[in-house]
């Protein structure tokens, strides 16, 4: 087979009902599509073998989160290129083809996704909208402290997508783990996902690894699909906020050494773990102690699961030696045309 398109699936009948119908009919002969549920109780794998036969389903019969997960359904999984698809997005006809396109043409290419745009919902239905989602917009680079920004989003501001990023192929260093095409030969290669993250991040730490390893990673423009996200966690779940905390110290210890130097890594890790705290004295003060409590936790989490990360120094795109949180500040709704400006230093 010459791609999978793979969604887990984890308690989201209503979704599936929304959109699966959609990607069934986008996939041709070459593709199959794949359903892996982590032991859901709404009737989600129900649903999808009495109305789509043809979709191949996978009992997980635990939630091993959307790492560990995917790294079970995928070794299971024989295809040249593996799409990871969440159950909350819409796609279009002719959505699937520029990235099996740009992979069969570009060899050096390990991960490639469309822009992702926002999905609303509207009443009963959904609305797409031409408005960059939070997640991954037009693919991402990360600060000097590890915080992640996008071509279209930083930190909650997002960008109406006016073609601004659409020259060609977006070299990035990371895109979102709710559409992306992977090389199963480099997934393989890398071992998949860390399964220590469970959930949220560890796309951007399996970007970054492949970037490592020297394989370009690409947001391409001629492919678009739409997002609602927040499917799972609400953004402001204590338990979203700590996986993101714990989840970017383990994404810079597995990284940073090899793309900084290890005495200069140890330095930026002591630098972020000093801004969390502040973080989590704010969310105090502002009388949300859950928050507080989340970050702590984040940090003894993180301490646990450490390792050390492997030495030497490798030249990386997409790493910004700058604050995104300080620069947003100082340039307001002029951040998004600062940051196109100087792009290529990056």
């Amino acid at each position: 087979m010459k791609t999978a398109v793979v969604v887990l699936n984890w308690n989201t009948e209503r979704l599936l009902k929304a959109f699966l119908p959609g990607v069934a009919a986008s996939c041709g002969p070459e593709t199959e599509l794949v359903v892996a549920d982590s032991g859901s109780s709404d009737g989600s794998l129900e649903y999808v073998k009495g109305s789509l036969p043809q979709v191949r389903t996978v009992a997980l019969g635990e939630n091993l989160g959307f790492a560990g997960g995917y790294n079970r359904v995928l070794g299971m999984t024989e295809a040249e290129y593996f799409v990871l698809l969440n159950s909350d997005v819409e796609v279009s006809p002719g959505w699937l083809e520029p990235l099996v396109e740009y992979m069969d043409t570009h060899p050096g290419c390990g991960v490639c996704a469309p822009k992702l745009h926002a999905l609303v919902k509207d009443g009963e239905s959904f609305r797409r909208t031409s408005i960059f989602e939070y997640a991954g917009a037009a693919g991402g680079y990360i600060d000097r402290f590890g915080f992640p920004f996008c071509r279209g989003r930083v930190l909650s501001r997002t960008e109406e997508d006016s073609g601004q990023y659409d020259g060609g192929p977006g070299s990035v260093l990371w895109v979102s783990g709710a559409c992306m095409m992977v090389r199963s030969s480099l997934w393989r290669a890398l071992g998949g996902f860390d399964g220590r993250f469970f959930a949220h991040m560890e796309e951007i730490d399996f970007c970054w690894r492949a970037r490592l390893q020297g394989f370009d990673v690409v947001c391409l423009p001629g492919s678009t699909v739409w997002h609602l996200g927040g499917g799972t966690l609400a953004a402001g779940s204590p338990v979203k906020l700590g996986l993101n905390f714990r989840n970017n110290l383990l994404m810079l210890e597995n990284n940073l050494p090899s793309t900084v130097g290890a005495g200069r890594a140890r330095c930026i890790i002591r630098q972020r773990m000093l801004i969390d705290l502040a973080a989590a004295a704010a969310y105090l003060l502002k009388g949300r102690p859950k928050l507080c409590k989340a970050v702590l936790s984040a940090h003894r989490d993180y301490r646990r699961l450490r390792r050390t990360g492997p030495g030497g120094k490798a030249s990386v795109r997409g790493c910004w030696n700058k604050c995104i949180i300080l620069q947003a500040v100082l340039r307001g709704n002029g951040i998004f045309k600062y940051l196109r400006r100087y792009e290529n230093s990056y």
